[in-house]
């Protein structure tokens, strides 16, 4: 906000420390919406999606300038992304992306892949076909909050750590409650990940997944044996996707966005200590990395994601207010929260741009179920895919009851997974 209106006083209310949670510990891929250009069509129509998917091609630049511009080492390393199919039900999400890509005419944002070009990049036997997407990088996430943090800190921006926020008492001014103070503010942004889903003004339109990811001891002459040097982030076409990458270390990160789902925006400890989860996100890189078998595991986390329902993040004002929110993410935050910030930005200070007129900006979304209902039914439909992804991928059909649960939420208009 300071960058577009330097007089502005600016304070942030962190309820822990900054990068404490999934801020700091995800997967650290950073990209757009060009792998998603398929999704946004259904969202957004053909304009649309080009308006998000274009505004969001400056992200991997502005990271760049940022932490060039700082001189902080994040880890950041560009290179494209991969989409593979490990599944004949998977080779759907491939066709689609390279479709969606040259009817709008930007094939080059999404070039088809046969298995034989893919280990060139990533050798593995269940890699069927695949996509590269040109936009990608990946980058150390808790380095890049902690740069980030440093940057408010020297542009006079106020920190008020391990200070929650109890209550925001709207109005002009508005008054934000902490256990400590008050402070008044006429401006007011949420931004809080996925506690969002237990705020009132949000609550119907997001719910929160679990992802966990697991991460190797160091091995570079593994990845040398497999052509993986590149530095190329990869994700599956599952519905509940296997994400990984490599480090600056020589280490894999493999993780499952298939974790626990929440229940009235609570956050508790089934999103950062869940070993079922931890074992789909191992069982994952033995799969689909079967020449790293001998690497051992280290470490493994988890965290919660705001998962939207259809997938896309929601940025506006809260009508009759002056309180701002980004939300909803679903997975996809790293990158698209340096576009959001540049939205809420404008929302605040009242400027009217190409930014606040996406379609990403005060835009409807159908409402999730109430409660229990979303948490229960949510429940049912994860079961019911992982059954349905285990069973494709040891070429099985699963049976009819468990492929109708898991294809439920498309036929009634809402997403689940990435499908």
């Amino acid at each position: 906000m300071r960058e577009l209106e330097p007089a502005a006083r600016v304070a942030v209310l962190e309820a822990a420390l900054c990068g404490e949670g999934p801020s700091g510990r995800n997967g650290g891929f950073l990209h757009g919406y060009w792998s998603a250009l398929g999704r946004l069509r259904d969202v957004f129509g053909d304009g649309g999606a080009l308006a998000v998917a274009q505004a969001a091609s400056a992200i991997v630049p502005g990271v760049r300038r940022f932490v060039e511009g700082r001189g902080v080492d994040v880890w950041l390393r560009e290179a494209p992304m991969l989409e593979i199919s490990a599944a004949p039900a998977q080779d759907e999400a491939i066709e689609r992306a390279v479709a969606a890509a040259r009817e709008l005419g930007v094939e080059e944002e999404a070039v088809p892949l046969g298995a034989s070009e893919l280990a060139e990049r990533c050798a593995s036997p269940r890699f069927r076909r695949g996509v590269l997407f040109r936009e990608g990088a990946t980058v150390q996430p808790a380095r890049l909050v902690r740069a980030l943090r440093a940057a408010a800190l020297d542009e006079g921006v106020t920190l008020h750590e391990r200070t929650p926020v109890l209550r925001v008492r709207r109005g002009s001014p508005n008054i934000l409650e902490t256990p400590g103070g008050r402070v008044l503010a006429r401006e007011v942004v949420v931004a809080v990940n996925a506690a969002a889903a237990g705020w009132r003004p949000l609550a119907r339109r997001l719910t929160v997944f679990g992802s966990y990811v697991v991460l190797t001891e160091p091995v570079p002459e593994l990845l040398e044996r497999i052509n993986w040097t590149g530095g190329e982030a990869i994700i599956d076409g599952r519905m509940f996707l296997h994400y990984f990458r490599t480090t600056n270390d020589g280490r894999v990160l493999m993780g499952s966005g298939s974790g626990p789902i929440g229940f009235r925006g609570r956050l508790d400890g089934r999103f950062t200590a869940d070993a079922r989860s931890v074992g789909r996100a191992e069982a994952g890189l033995r799969y689909l990395l079967p020449d790293l078998a001998a690497a051992k595991i280290e470490r493994a986390w988890g965290g919660p994601i705001d998962v939207s329902a259809d997938h896309f993040p929601l940025f506006g004002t809260v009508p009759g207010t002056r309180v701002h929110y980004g939300a909803g993410y679903s997975g996809n935050g790293v990158g698209p929260s340096w576009l959001g910030g540049q939205i809420i930005a404008r929302l605040a200070l009242g400027i009217a741009d190409e930014l606040t007129g996406l379609p990403l900006v005060n835009r409807h979304v159908r409402p999730l179920p109430p409660e229990p209902v979303k948490r229960l039914g949510g429940g049912l439909v994860r079961a019911a895919a992982l059954r349905l992804e285990e069973a494709e991928e040891d070429g099985r059909r699963a049976s009819l009851p468990v492929r109708a649960v898991a294809a439920l939420p498309r036929l009634i208009g809402l997403r689940v997974g990435t499908r």
